[in-house]
């Protein structure tokens, strides 16, 4: 098993200065959109080779394997890279809450800003 990033994939992705890729989650089942993350090389060869996700955490800079201290796991359905390889869409099967708030998704737990009108 090779413990690299499958170079095809690793020429695809446009990281940032810290050598990440933004990641969108979403429930397969709902399509409702969970949170957002990120990932390094590292990460994402786990992500594709475990079944489970593995972010970057930027705040603690360590991997974080979701659900391994919360319980709130996220199993791998798919996987896709946008048209400039610079974010990711995970399609997740969530155990759990996403949020570390407990809400379902981080943007339920963020909720709505108001629209302005101005023009």
């Amino acid at each position: 098993m090779s413990l690299t990033l499958d170079p095809e994939v690793a020429g695809r992705l446009s990281r940032n200065d810290q050598g990440l890729v933004c990641v969108v989650v979403q429930d397969d089942d709902s399509d409702e959109v969970l949170m957002v993350a990120w990932m390094n090389d590292e990460a994402l060869r786990r992500t594709l080779t475990e079944g489970r996700v593995t972010y970057w955490s930027r705040s603690r800079q360590e991997y974080w394997r979701k659900g391994d201290t919360s319980g709130h796991v996220q199993y791998v359905r798919s996987v896709a890279i946008d048209c400039d390889g610079d974010a990711l869409l995970l399609r997740v099967e969530q155990i759990g809450p996403a949020c570390h708030t407990g809400t379902r998704s981080c943007f339920q737990a963020g909720g709505l800003l108001p629209l302005s009108r101005e023009a």
